[in-house]
């Protein structure tokens, strides 16, 4: 990690964590016009390269040990999710004080479309420059992982399940060439070719416990996932509890025919879909139900997931 007091104008200790493949490589390849754009905007600065994955939380984590106030992803959702992360030893702020901010360069754009923070890059760094924090909610969820052990992570945005799974483990093994809304819209496509509605059994808070077909339920702390489908129109990031989706029965010519109503929020009319609120809920299932996790494919149902109320400082 190199060395500096880089004290921004703000008066924050500023450390970049950047995912230089993020963008189809472009971030790595022109990392000297963003850091030009940064300086500008925050002041003096140090930085660190991800080199695999996990790594984005390893030099989070290590930035705020050594002093640093402020961490700033430079990447998509995926690296947005390691970092923040980073903020956090289990459900434990590793420096409550600390501040997170977004530089977007990802595919998705999922988690800066609810903060609304730009995808120009100069305007996102304006955001950086700017007084307004936020004091966010996060998302803590303890779940199996792809070895069959218990594991725990946090995210920001949304944890979802069923064939949102499948699409992230799609998505991520396939070029992004053409953006996100058409990587995301292919993903789904494949995804659903070979999917069928799994059972799982749901207890929201301390409610009775119930057993649905999903195609797919969504824990959402944002209101989008899947490069910009409007999943939760009424999250709000800062209000103590999650808007739970769930879809049943919709196959893939349902995708392709009623794609408008995923994106602009009117799915929420469909009787197909179902709307709750909680602050904590658990979930378990006799098959195998993969997880979406803000982009990333950590794991597998039986899970657990709990909001932890303002948990995170966000330049937004």
């Amino acid at each position: 990690m190199p060395e500096g007091t880089s004290v921004g104008s703000d008066g924050y200790r500023t450390f970049l964590v950047v995912n230089p493949r993020s963008g189809g490589g472009f971030t790595g390849r022109c990392f000297g016009r963003i850091a030009e754009h940064v300086r500008a905007n925050v002041g003096d600065f140090e930085f660190g390269y991800t080199e695999r994955p996990g790594h984005a939380t390893v030099l989070t984590r290590d930035a705020l040990k050594n002093g640093y106030e402020m961490i700033i992803a430079v990447g998509g959702d995926g690296t947005f999710n390691e970092v923040v992360n980073g903020f956090f030893e289990g459900a434990r702020p590793t420096n409550p004080d600390a501040v997170f901010g977004i530089i977007p360069r990802g595919t998705g754009g999922d988690l800066r479309r609810t903060l609304g923070v730009p995808k120009d890059l100069r305007a996102a760094c304006a955001v950086l420059a700017g007084p307004q924090k936020r004091c966010m909610d996060v998302g803590h969820m303890t779940f199996t992982s792809h070895e069959g052990r218990i594991a725990e992570r946090v995210f920001i945005n949304i944890a979802s399940f069923g064939v949102a799974g499948l699409v992230v483990d799609r998505v991520n093994k396939a070029t992004k060439i053409l953006g996100g809304r058409a990587s995301f819209m292919i993903g789904s496509v494949k995804a659903l070719m070979q999917y069928r509605d799994q059972m799982i059994t749901l207890r929201l808070d301390e409610r009775d416990p119930f057993t649905v077909p999903i195609t797919a339920l969504a824990i959402c702390n944002g209101r989008y996932f899947g490069g910009g489908m409007q999943v939760a129109p009424g999250a709000v990031m800062d209000d103590g509890e999650f808007d739970v989706t769930t879809w049943a029965g919709f196959k893939l010519k349902d995708f392709v025919l009623s794609s408008r109503m995923l994106y602009d929020g009117t799915h929420l009319q469909d009787a197909r879909t179902r709307s709750d609120r909680c602050k904590v809920i658990r979930l378990e299932s006799e098959e195998t139900v993969l997880i979406d996790m803000d982009g990333e494919q950590p794991g597998r149902l039986p899970a657990e997931i709990t909001l932890i109320p303002r948990a995170l400082k966000v330049k937004c």
